[in-house]
């Protein structure tokens, strides 16, 4: 087996709402702010080989929308999906399966792309991995997270028959290495890869710890559905991960690709940080 970081791109969100109740005198020392109040983040994917399987774990935000769009969350840096997947010696037409932790917009974007007037799957031989209670949620959004599930990144994919779902069962197999995790505190039934990689476990933490300066407790997202469901979750992740000395692998943090983490007297807190490639 070998794991890839694959970059997409940096995009800015408002940092009020990426650390919620946390003050922004706090929470800028770790993800400091524009004169926007916006913070830059990744949106770091994650390839794996594993036997004749080609795994990519989301797909970052895309480039199918229009200026306007992309405007509003500011877009830049140099590297894409495509970029990042030629670098490694890898097209997309040699991914095999596409699993989507959830299907907000800047996870799932990149799954489909646009073919003259058609929405088609940006990986034609790949199976694209959901799970039921997800995709429910998603294709009948409630109002304050409708902006995030764009029925463009999501139908295409049911259209295209390449859809198939996970069990929710946590830590439901997915391949003899790869293992499902599952919170539904910040969508419902997000998933996480939980990966045995070179005698250690990886986890894919997606949108439960963002960034390392998401991971004390009461830093929870304002964009999370049920904050206090990822308050209860990712102490349980978090305290599992001291414990048992995973690796932290990080979607969002611009900075950081993966961290350990230790108990303290103030709970559970970073130990180090280091890139996948040095595991």
């Amino acid at each position: 087996m070998k794991l890839h970081t694959i970059n997409t791109g940096l995009f800015k969100l408002d940092g009020g709402a990426m650390f919620g109740v946390v003050p922004k005198t706090i929470w800028s020392k770790t993800n400091p702010a524009d004169e926007n109040n916006l913070c830059t983040l990744a949106m770091r994917c994650l390839l794996i080989e594993d036997a004749d399987r080609l795994i990519l774990v989301d797909t970052g935000i895309g480039n199918k929308q229009d200026e306007k769009f992309f405007g509003f969350y500011y877009l830049h840096g140099n590297d894409s999906l495509e970029k990042s997947l030629v670098a490694l010696g890898f097209t997309a037409n040699d991914i095999t399966d596409v699993l989507l932790t959830h299907l907000h917009l800047d996870h799932v974007g990149g799954a489909i792309k646009r073919n003259g007037d058609e929405l088609v799957p940006a990986f034609k031989n790949a199976t694209y991995w959901s799970n039921r209670q997800h995709w429910d949620w998603a294709i009948n959004p409630n109002a304050r997270e409708k902006a995030s599930f764009l029925k463009e990144n999501i139908l295409p994919i049911e259209q295209s028959g390449k859809l198939k779902f996970i069990d929710v069962q946590e830590g439901v197999k997915f391949t003899n290495s790869v293992h499902i995790r599952f919170a539904s505190g910040h969508t419902k039934a997000m998933m996480m890869p939980l990966i045995n990689y070179k005698g250690k476990q990886v986890l894919y933490v997606a949108d439960l710890v963002p960034t390392v300066g998401h991971i004390p407790l009461p830093y929870i997202p304002a964009y999370d559905m049920f904050p206090l469901t990822t308050l209860d979750e990712k102490k349980a992740i978090l305290e599992e991960a001291a414990e048992k000395k995973y690796i932290l692998f990080f979607e969002h943090d611009a900075v950081n690709e993966c961290c350990t983490v230790m108990q303290t007297e103030k709970g559970v807190r970073l130990e180090k940080v280091f890139k996948l490639s040095d595991i």
